[in-house]
């Protein structure tokens, strides 16, 4: 199986007229239910396969080979977040939504920590769903403004933290646009957003995410915010 990350920020089957290939997991059947019939009516969009836990989810992504995964947060046998783990170490170019209850400050760190690239809790309206897919699928992190805020608490905590730890390794360096465009996504800012506030095009503020990502050796979007912040590229108060 061939390996790509998400560092170009194209999807695997972006370009060919492929549908987007969905795995959801939960262990609840109706919300599964609820969530391919919400996918199922999009011609753009394909469920490939439904798993009740985290390791059944981990089993199913490395046969199926999904774009998107929807992962509930806690499952028996395997939790969410650590099947997320699981994945992007087998599929660094899968992109995982977190769709749970838990609006709390450690789980959302926890779940972007993983690899998630989006965290919709499970009272947002079904008819939203596949527009989130549709983001993370073409590389955008998908997360509302309220969950951005507290996104940016727990940064803001564990960067204070982090400025009592003895200094690392050197890091690489960042331009000084690409901690523009870093600090912006750190904000729960997508590409247009990005865009429009450094008056800049959207093209390029894809440039320089992917930049950023090939520098610091990762594969989403917040990876890299969560790296700048523990090695200190990033001071959020």
């Amino acid at each position: 199986m061939s390996e790509r990350s998400e560092r170009d920020e194209t999807p695997r089957s972006a370009g060919r007229g492929e549908p987007i290939r969905v795995l959801i997991v939960d262990d609840h059947s109706l919300i599964r239910r609820s969530l391919e019939l919400a996918l199922a009516a999009e011609p753009d969009i394909e469920v490939v396969g439904e798993a009740g836990d985290g390791q059944e989810a981990v089993e199913l992504a490395e046969r199926l080979l999904p774009d998107v995964v929807l992962m509930d947060v806690r499952m028996p046998r395997r939790d969410g977040i650590q099947a997320t783990r699981g994945i992007k170490e087998s599929m660094p170019s899968a992109r995982i939504i977190m769709l749970t209850a838990s609006d709390e400050e450690e789980d959302l760190f926890e779940a972007f920590k993983a690899g998630a690239t989006g965290y919709l809790l499970k009272d947002v309206q079904i008819d939203e769903v596949p527009d989130a897919v549709r983001g993370v699928h073409g590389g955008q992190s998908f997360i509302n403004p309220a969950m951005a805020t507290k996104l940016i608490t727990e940064f803001a905590s564990i960067s204070r933290k982090e400025a009592e730890r003895p200094p690392q390794l050197p890091v690489p360096r960042l331009t000084d646009r690409e901690m523009e465009v870093l600090r912006l996504v750190a904000k729960g800012m997508n590409n247009r957003e990005i865009a429009k506030e450094l008056f800049i095009s959207e093209n390029t503020v894809k440039n320089h995410v992917r930049n950023i990502l090939e520098k610091l050796q990762l594969h989403s979007r917040m990876e890299a915010v969560v790296y700048a912040v523990r090695e200190r590229l990033l001071e959020i108060t």
